[in-house]
């Protein structure tokens, strides 16, 4: 009914619930289709019908037929729309669903609704993203022709609310707020929700400026395809934040895949607003971990690791630095874990939300805080390392030091006879008659005096035959004790 109102008709519309009546007859339009969509009480439902009526109504007899659907020169749209199949030759006045009508129709994305509801994309949850408002559900990108490159037009208006939540929201970073109306491309895939992904040749102008779109990742491979980060286009700095209409057009190419887009007003979160929430709401308690310790080692009861235990690292793989927040996805099969605050971080820069244990997926929406690690942790900190036993209790795992090149035995201060009589005894026999064990001080500077050194040579001199192995003098009456 709405889009076969001449100006008139719009601006008594719009006048009769206090809205502008101002401007050029396809913002009229807008203006008064988002007054159906959104604000669509009994009383201008009834001031609708009394207006169409008035129109196309003569007194004694049948409704009227309305004219040819409405071709607005500033609203273009498919060719499916001037198919007499597509569209009726009267519009009924009951029984319509205007405001899938008026999304399908003023956007000129996909045809007119079906009767028959079909299944409709979805598009995955985006952590780093919190959807406010759908301003169009996700729609077909139609081929007008057979060129290889295609342009889809998309006009629409943001309502007074979403304006000053976008004004009113803070700044990321100068120039970008973090309520943002982002533009998401995905295939046209009705089984499961759908990754963003971007078709070839991919362009979006908004109003009259081209949006930046991310670029592609060079590969240090060989023979391995660039890959390019497919994430929600952010239009917002581009767009008219006013009750004028907003136009985008998204320029892409036709070459057999089947994509659809979806237009959003979201909330952009950042890793430590993530971290927050994840504190929040996402700490399993240290019984349960416990819990879960004892049922990993039950389940194996043949394997060493039943029977010794299984060693956890304190240090995350992703920075080889000791954990902080350790924390793992409930459908990893592993105890180890890594550090939240960098695994966010990164999947901030570049979302992939893979595990740096198992190299499986890792979603935020998985994602546990080890009650049990933390406290480890904390009671733990002169060891990298720990043990879970069977039991689910746990012991620390100290590396070993490297020995000391210095004698472990005791030491024992003598007087220059005792030292001359034991080196005697080294260099002769021992009580049983037998020569005993060489003993080398490793304790000795390496940078011993000419006179040691000259000492050691008369020795050696006084013996008969070479010697199999050097004897160090002891130095200031020092002995080892062994």
């Amino acid at each position: 009914m709405v889009m076969s109102f001449r100006v008139s008709d719009l601006q008594m519309l719009l006048g009769f619930v206090g809205r502008s009546k101002s401007g050029l007859k396809h913002e009229l339009v807008t203006r008064a289709l988002q007054l159906v969509q959104f604000d669509c009480s009994p009383e201008v439902f009834k001031k609708i019908k009394e207006l169409y009526e008035t129109r196309y109504n003569k007194k004694g007899s049948d409704v009227a037929q309305p004219p040819a659907p409405h071709r607005a020169e500033a609203l273009p749209l498919h060719s499916s729309y001037e198919r007499g199949s597509a569209v009726p030759r009267t519009l009924p006045t009951t029984n319509i669903d205007y405001p899938a009508l008026y999304g399908k129709y003023l956007n000129g994305l996909g045809r007119l609704p079906p009767k028959v509801a079909k299944p409709e994309v979805r598009l995955v949850k985006l952590p780093f993203y919190t959807t406010l408002d759908e301003l169009l559900k996700p729609t077909e990108l139609v081929p007008q022709n057979n060129e290889k490159l295609q342009e889809s037009p998309c006009i629409f208006a943001l309502t007074p609310r979403q304006v000053e939540l976008i004004r009113n929201s803070r700044e990321l970073q100068p120039g970008v707020k973090s309520v943002q109306v982002v533009l998401r491309i995905c295939y046209t895939d009705t089984s499961s929700p759908q990754e963003d992904q971007y078709p070839p040749n991919i362009a979006v102008k908004v109003n009259h400026s081209y949006c930046s779109v991310p670029g592609y990742y060079p590969s240090n491979k060989p023979g391995v395809e660039p890959k390019r980060p497919c994430r929600p286009i952010n239009l917002t700095h581009l767009m008219y934040l006013s009750a004028a209409t907003n136009r985008i057009t998204v320029t892409w190419g036709n070459y057999g895949k089947s994509y659809s887009v979806g237009l959003y007003l979201v909330r952009q979160m950042t890793s430590a607003e993530l971290l927050q929430r994840l504190k929040t709401i996402g700490i399993k308690h240290p019984e349960l971990c416990k819990a879960l310790v004892k049922e990993k080692l039950r389940l194996d009861p043949d394997s060493e690791i039943a029977t010794t235990g299984v060693r956890v690292s304190l240090i995350c793989p992703l920075v080889k630095m000791r954990l902080s927040v350790p924390c793992r996805a409930e459908t990893c099969a592993h105890l180890q874990c890594f550090d939240a605050v960098f695994y966010l971080q990164m999947n901030e820069k570049k979302p992939t939300w893979m595990c740096p244990v198992c190299d499986k997926p890792a979603p935020y929406d998985q994602l546990i805080i080890d009650g049990l690690l933390s406290k480890i942790l904390t009671e733990c900190e002169d060891a990298d390392e720990i043990e879970y036993l069977v039991d689910g209790s746990w012991c620390p795992i100290r590396a070993e030091k490297e020995r000391s090149c210095s004698p472990q035995c005791p030491i024992l201060v003598l007087g220059s006879s005792d030292v001359n009589g034991l080196l005697a005894t080294a260099n002769g026999t021992g009580e049983n008659g037998k020569a005993p064990a060489d003993v080398v001080d490793l304790t000795l500077d390496s940078s011993s005096s000419e006179e040691d050194e000259e000492e050691d040579e008369e020795e050696d001199d006084d013996d008969e035959g070479p010697q199999p192995k050097r004897r160090c003098s002891y130095e200031k009456g020092l002995v080892s004790a062994c």
